[in-house]
Parts: structure tokens; C-alpha cells; sequence
């Protein structure tokens, strides 16, 4: 629904969508009576679905991933290795991947890890680097590879040790260690010994010994925990945990390496849902895992501080714990001797801070953070000062800042006061006194760089030039010394730059994008326009509008609207989207407008009355909006064909999209809902209990949010797409839509993606698939009359 995958998909291939040219068809150029656009697919034909999705003719430079050294004395990137061999052809390619390390400084760079120092003993072929994690003093490297994954990630594989000094490779979880097996394995602070998740149950192994040994069975494996299975799992988490709180990793080692904080959920309470594969095999299979929807069981969390000379595991006395109760976060305070466990009501409208004692797991609660309507952002506390006080997000003035909280909670710092939201923090820089964090006060579609004085002494002083307008990105090094600069706008995309912090001091361009800079010059390319409408009772809407390169203001146009509309996303950015802005650009050519509007409840740094406006009724008054901002651009806008108006979206956009049709028949004519949660009761405890309430005390709003209510009103086309292996929004919701619609006599146009998950983009062929398809619906059906 919210579908934080869906969202960094987004980016890439559904946004990027393929409304490309569909099969090169041309359109009868008579304009009609009414003067409606006409829609040639020979004008500005430089743009085609294949060009944009099968010969990445616009793809984007990308410089791979980089990680920041522990004192920013440079960054590490995987590369291809300097090692070659000699293939079939007679050609040298490289074998395997090195990892280089630079110099901030002047760019200078040499190999620290070679690929065949990762070659295992006996094979001819070095490990792939899935991801790799250093000991705090560099002297080991933990390689993660083979991957697979596990709902949305791929976080269970196989780790082998590399110790530097001895240069000795060996593989962790022992003799008979399982292929792609372990989870989550990370060094304690000292780097004796590596803690990982095997079968639900958390493991030591002593790795102190293993400098000059590569006879791993001699390296000394303790198990932690014992009680997995029946639905206990423990150091990791369930399907809604993962979701919604995006949390994957469920353990934390102690500052001392001499205990280990965990999570345990018991998830023998919550239903199975089952998804069935009918493509795969000659038989069908089944999937099932545990998923609370409204109103049903929880699992049960716990957490627990095991020590590892004893095996034996204290738990936190949490009050009143309960299946109702969540645990979105935990980490150490500072010390070695108590946890920070944030602890929630089912309501998700109050979180109790308590620390725990790692003796006897007695509690103290610090302070409770309270809304009127639910809590939607949780982060682990940033304590500083040996843990005499923590960094904290908040929303109690009405905006979204960091406070300065003490170790008791009574004393409290705004850092970043103002009118305005922060919308992440980027790291903490102690030393030098310096919290850094993402904001955008003047232009909510924008971001850029602030930073103000822990001491509450200085705020919000901007680091971003002004000469970066749009959406600005920092990975940051930890001292806050120097940052990996990502920068686009809506028409320009991204660019990478190596600066140091202190003025903003570009030191290196590694990535300008020239060739796709060049490659979009060539284009006639449409502009864009950021505006804002307001709604009927005067609250503003933001939004941007698309009009074709040859714009003709006397003509009508029909218009596509892009939605989304739920609280987990915003629309209208200034940023770079990637094969989006190039589909919306095909539409162009084809004499398409292309809009988007951001209604209440969604993911804007408008601030909290924006935000939870829609509590207890979502997607009725985030439905009444959209209608309002398309009357009121209407009025603005002449040439805005309401005859032809069209709507689609993806998840909680295929919801909206689906309200739009259903509750304002009248002013769409055609809309597109990919994987929509069609009636609220389908979805997770966690993320539609947050907004829409407690089933018992809102069971009306459920009912008259859920667009499957209000099916009987469909009076435009609507094209209906779901995965049928869609974990995340079940292909069930869709199902009973469908009944729904049929019982009235609605007719539609569906097509489901068997195995598919939510993304509806696995599969050889599958996103050209989906976007033609769209491409065709709109072209059937939002054109002359």
C-alpha cells in the first residue's frame, strides 16, 4: 500500500513509466468542434517505450556504492579488479571485484581489498560482493555474498572473515554451515567475535583465533538463544515488523562486546496468509507466513539482553505488555549497562521510553511522546556525551524537529525551531558540535542541508548554495567532515560531487550524467511547472503541471494525473525521477498534460496538522482534495479538456486512484490502479490502524475510505492490475473488488501478473509489458470525441 520498495522503485521503473509509444500508432489529425488537441504520434517521435525500457538509450551514469571510513579519512568502493584473464573471444576482462579505497582529498586510489585475496582456497573464482562490513580498527572484513531474499531484501546469505594481517579467508557458521544460511552477522566492538541469526536463533562465533587458521571448525560457535520454532523467532522479525517499522536486523551488541540486546516476536497469535504459485511448478505451491490484518492478532514482542558468558537471557519489564503493544526500536543508552526501549501503544498514539537494566531487566520510564492521533515516524535515539543525553525527533511543537533530551527527560532542547519540518538527520558530528539534517522551510518540494549547534546555541544555519536548488542528498562521513553530494531537479538529472562540508567546498565532480545531459538536449522537451491550488475550506495544495513542448494555450488538452495521495509518499518534488520525467515526456509529444497533486496526509514537511488531518477517514478527504485542485486548475486553466481527464496509480496510488473514479465519477474518464488496497480491513494492523484508527472505534471511516464501497458509482474505464504474488497488498483485495464490480454490471479491463509481487516488475519483459498496456488504455481512451 505504502509499499516503501514501491517507493525506491518509483524511481526507476513504475514512475518511470512506459507510456512511451506504444505501437507507433497515428491518430486522425482533424481537430473536432470543440477543439480538442490532437494526438500524432509523429510529432517529437524521438521517445518510444523501447528506447526508455529495452535500449537504454536515457539510462543514467551511476558511480556504485561508496562507504565512508569510520573517521573520514576516505571512502571504499567496489570495483571491477585490476587482475584480468583471458576469455573464450581472446578478450581480457576482468576478474571478480576489488575493493578501492580514495582519498577525499586529491582523488588518489589503490586497491586495499584484491579480488583474489577473496578468492576462497580451492576455487578459481572470487567471492561477489553482495556487501562487505569492516571491524572498527580495519583489521577485519566481513564479506557477505550469495545472497537471497527474504520479502523485500535480500538478507540472508553467506559471510566468509578476511583477516588482513594474515590475509586468511575462511568461511563463518562452521563445517556444516547451510548455503545462504546466515542473517545479519556483524563483529562485536572489539572484533573477537561475529554474532549472526541462523534459524531464528542468534550465534557467537569467537573469531580471535582465527588470525593464521583457516581450519574454521576449530573456531569456538555458541549459541545464544534456543527457543526458535512454533512461531518464536528471535534477532529478526515478522512481515508487518519488517514493513512498517523498516526494521530488518533484530539484534544490537553492548558498547563492552560482552552482551547482545535482542528482539523476540512470538507470531503463534497472528494468521497465516497464503499465496498460491501456479506457474512454477507442475503443481501448484504454497507460501504462507504470518500477517495481522485490522483488527486481528499481533505478534508479540519482547526483548531480551543475553550475556555471552552465560547464555542467559534477562528481559526488559516492559509494563503491560501485550500483543497490543509495539517495540518499533531499542538500542543501547550510551552504556553497557542498560537498553532505550521504545515501547507503543496498538493505537500508535503513545511511546513510553524506558531503560532497561541489563541485571534484572527493571525499568524507568524516561518520557512518554504523545499525539493527538498516532506517532508515524520512529528512529532510534542518538545519545551523546557517554549517554547523558540523546538526540530525538519530535513532533510536539506542531512541526517535525530535534531535541536535546537528557538521560531523565527533563531536560529538553529545540535544535531546530522554526515553522518548518526537518525530514531526516544526516549524522552527528560531537566533536565539533554539530547536528546535521535535511529541511526545506521556504519550498516543501525541495531539500537541502542545515545544520544547528547541540548546544541549542546556533540553529538552522543552511550548508546547501543556493546555487543547488531542487533536492539535494548527502552521505555524510561520521566526523561530518566530508559528504558524497547528489543533486537534481525535475528537468536535470542527478549529479554526484565529492565536497568537504565546511563552505561547501567542491573538491571533485564524480558523476555528471553527461552523455544522458546531451542525450535529453536533443529532445523537445516539455516544461514544467510548480503550483499550488487551494481546497474548498482554503488549505493550499501543491502540485506540478506538464504541458507539451509545442503548448498551443487556445487548444484543449487532455490531462493524466499522477497520484499517490496516501501518508507514506509525496508526489510533487523537485527531483530527478529517472524514466518517469521520460515517460511523462512521451505523453507530451502524444498531446498529453501531465499533472500531479499532493492532498492532505501525505508525506509533504507541511507540518503535523497537515499530515493528520486524515486520521480516522483516510482517503475521504484526501479523495475531496484531489477533486478540488483538478476544479480549481480547471478554472486557471482553459485548456484543460475536463472530458478527458485521466488518473492512475500504483498502491496506495492505486487505491486513490480507484476513489477518484468511484466517488467523483463525474470528472474522470479513465484511471489505472496497479495493486490497490481496495478495502481497508485487507491491510496490515500496523500501518492502517496508525491512520485510519482502531477498527472498533472507526469502523465507518474503514467503510467509506475503501474505495470497494463505492464501486457501484464507476461510470469511466478503468484498466484493474495486480501481481498475484503480491505479499505486501494482497492479490485478494483485488478479488473481491472485481466481485464487487461485477454484481453491479461494471465493466472494466484487468490483467494479473502471476507470481508477481508488488512491484509487478519481476519477470523477462514484464515493465515493458505494463507500460504499454497503459500506454494503450490511455490512448484508447482520453482522446478527440
Amino acid at each position: 500500500m505504502h509499499l516503501k520498495h514501491f517507493t525506491r522503485w518509483v524511481t526507476g521503473a513504475l514512475l518511470v513509466s512506459s507510456l512511451v509509444a506504444c505501437q507507433s500508432t497515428i491518430y486522425d489529425q482533424t481537430k473536432t468542434q470543440n477543439n480538442t488537441i490532437d494526438i500524432d504520434n509523429n510529432k517529437n517521435s524521438q521517445l518510444t517505450l523501447e528506447a526508455i525500457y529495452e535500449d537504454s538509450e536515457f539510462s543514467s551514469d551511476h558511480i556504485g556504492r561508496i562507504r565512508w571510513l569510520k573517521d573520514g579519512s576516505g571512502y571504499t568502493a567496489i570495483e571491477k579488479s585490476l587482475a584480468k584473464q583471458t576469455d573464450e573471444d581472446g578478450k581480457e576482462v576482468s576478474i571478480g571485484k576489488d575493493i578501492v579505497i580514495y582519498d577525499p582529498q586529491t582523488l588518489e586510489h589503490k586497491v586495499l581489498i584484491s579480488a583474489s585475496q577473496l578468492t576462497p582456497k580451492g576455487s578459481e573464482k572470487p567471492l561477489s560482493i553482495d556487501n562487505y562490513i569492516w571491524s572498527h580498527d580495519r583489521q577485519k572484513l566481513l564479506i557477505y555474498t550469495e545472497s537471497k531474499k527474504v520479502w523485500r531484501s535480500n538478507s540472508r546469505g553467506d559471510y566468509w572473515l578476511l583477516d588482513i594481517n594474515s590475509n586468511v579467508l575462511t568461511q563463518l557458521g562452521g563445517k556444516n554451515v547451510k548455503a545462504s544460511s546466515l542473517m545479519f552477522a556483524k563483529f562485536s566492538p572489539d572484533a573477537s567475535n561475529v554474532a549472526y541469526v541462523v534459524d531464528n536463533n542468534i550465534y557467537v562465533e569467537d573469531i580471535a583465533t582465527a588470525n593464521n587458521n583457516e581450519k574454521q571448525t576449530e573456531r569456538k560457535i555458541t549459541q545464544l538463544t534456543f527457543d526458535a520454532g512454533d512461531g518464536i523467532i528471535n534477532g529478526l522479525f515478522d512481515w508487518v515488523y519488517e514493513e512498517e517499522f523498516t526494521i530488518r536486523d533484530g539484534f544490537r551488541w553492548s558498547p563492552d562486546g560482552k552482551k547482545i540486546a535482542y528482539w523476540q516476536l512470538d507470531t503463534n497469535g497472528s494468521t497465516d496468509f497464503i499465496m498460491i504459485n501456479n506457474t512454477d511448478e507442475l503443481y501448484p505451491t504454497i507460501t504462507k507466513f504470518p500477517y495481522p490484518k485490522v483488527g486481528e492478532t499481533n505478534a508479540l514482542a519482547k526483548v531480551g539482553m543475553v550475556h555471552l558468558k552465560t547464555q542467559k537471557t534477562t528481559w526488559a519489564k516492559l509494563p503491560n505488555n501485550s500483543r497490543n503493544m509495539y517495540i518499533p526500536r531499542m538500542n543501547w543508552s550510551g552504556n553497557s549497562d542498560q537498553i532505550l526501549v521504545q515501547h507503543v501503544n496498538r493505537k500508535q498514539d503513545s511511546n513510553h521510553l524506558y531503560l532497561a537494566d541489563v541485571t534484572d531487566g527493571r525499568v524507568t520510564k524516561i518520557m512518554t511522546e504523545k499525539e493527538e492521533h498516532f506517532l508515524d515516524y520512529f528512529q532510534d535515539a542518538q545519545w551523546l556525551k557517554g549517554g547523558k543525553n540523546f538526540i530525538w525527533q519530535s513532533e510536539r511543537s506542531g512541526w517535525r524537529h530535534l531535541f536535546s533530551i537528557s538521560r531523565d527527560g527533563k531536560s529538553v532542547i529545540n535544535l531546530t525551531d522554526g515553522a518548518f519540518d526537518i525530514t531526516d538527520i544526516q549524522t552527528v558530528d560531537e566533536k565539533n558540535g554539530w547536528v546535521y539534517f535535511m529541511a526545506s522551510p521556504v519550498n516543501v518540494a525541495q531539500r537541502y542541508l542545515y545544520r544547528s549547534k547541540l548546544d541549542g546555541s546556533l540553529s538552522n544555519q543552511k550548508v546547501t548554495p543556493d546555487e543547488f536548488a531542487g533536492s539535494n542528498h548527502y552521505q555524510m562521513s561520521d566526523d561530518g567532515q566530508w559528504a558524497i553530494h547528489s543533486h537534481s531537479t525535475f528537468d536535470q538529472p542527478t549529479q554526484i560531487r565529492l565536497v568537504k562540508i565546511e563552505g561547501h567546498q567542491v573538491k571533485h565532480t564524480l558523476m555528471d550524467n553527461k552523455k544522458l545531459i546531451g542525450q535529453l538536449s536533443k529532445l523537445d522537451q516539455a516544461k514544467t511547472e510548480f503550483f499550488q491550488v487551494s481546497a474548498q475550506d482554503g488549505v493550499v495544495l501543491d502540485g506540478y503541471i506538464t504541458r507539451p513542448a509545442n503548448f498551443d494555450p487556445t487548444k484543449k488538452y487532455p490531462v493524466i494525473f499522477y497520484v499517490y495521495g496516501e501518508p507514506w509518499r509525496q508526489t510533487v518534488q523537485d527531483r530527478w525521477r529517472g524514466s518517469a520525467y521520460l515517460w511523462d515526456q512521451m505523453l507530451s509529444q502524444q498531446g498529453y498534460i501531465l499533472a500531479s497533486i499532493d492532498n492532505r496526509g501525505t508525506r509533504a514537511p507541511k507540518g503535523r496538522e497537515w499530515r493528520k488531518s486524515i486520521y480516522g477517514a483516510v482517503g475521504i478527504l484526501s479523495s475531496r482534495d484531489q477533486s478540488d485542485a483538478l476544479k480549481e486548475m480547471a478554472k486557471r486553466w482553459s485548456y484543460i479538456d475536463t472530458d478527458n481527464i485521466g488518473i492512475w496509480g500504483h498502491s496506495g496510488g492505486g487505491s486513490m486512484t480507484l476513489n477518484m473514479l468511484f466517488r467523483y465519477p463525474e470528472q474522470y474518464k479513465a484511471g489505472i490502479s496497479l495493486a490497490p488496497v481496495a478495502d481497508q480491513l485487507l491491510y496490515d494492523t500496523i500501518y492502517q490502524e496508525r491512520y485510519s484508527g482502531l477498527l472498533p472505534e472507526y469502523a465507518e471511516g474503514y467503510k467509506q475510505g475503501s474505495p470497494i464501497t463505492h464501486a457501484k458509482n464507476l461510470q469511466g474505464k478503468l484498466l484493474l492490475i495486480h501481481g498475484t504474488g503480491d505479499d505486501n497488498v494482497h492479490y485478494q483485495g483485488t478479488e473481491r473488488l472485481i466481485n464487487e464490480l461485477v454484481k453491479h454490471n461494471k465493466q472494466f479491463e484487468f490483467m494479473s501478473y502471476p507470481n508477481r509481487t508488488h512491484g509487478i516488475r519481476e519477470g523477462k519483459g514484464t515493465t515493458l509489458h505494463v507500460k504499454t498496456m497503459m500506454t494503450n488504455f490511455f490512448s484508447k481512451n482520453l482522446k478527440e470525441k
